[in-house]
């Protein structure tokens, strides 16, 4: 048996995200694939925060801390890292 995945263009995803499809599902472009993400516990919550916190005090205004914030990459990816320095 062969399975044949769906590839999706970052503007089909985009489009599929504004008519509503996924809207009930946390899901991520990678590669061109709609990946399921598991839900964020409590701790790896605490830690992503804590973890913003300390890289904007330590790298102060030279960077911008992102979390939990969609990236385009030129892969035909959008992940949403849990911290971004961009």
């Amino acid at each position: 048996m062969t399975v044949i995945v769906a590839k999706w263009t970052i503007d089909e995803y985009h489009r599929m995200i504004d008519a509503g499809i996924l809207s009930d599902r946390k899901v991520e472009l990678l590669h061109r694939e709609i990946v399921e993400m598991s839900p964020e516990g409590e701790p790896h919550a605490y830690c992503s925060h804590e973890a913003a916190k300390y890289l904007t005090n330590l790298l102060g205004d030279s960077v911008t801390i992102r979390q939990a914030k969609a990236i385009t990459l030129p892969d035909d990816s959008e992940p949403e890292p849990h911290i971004a320095i961009v």
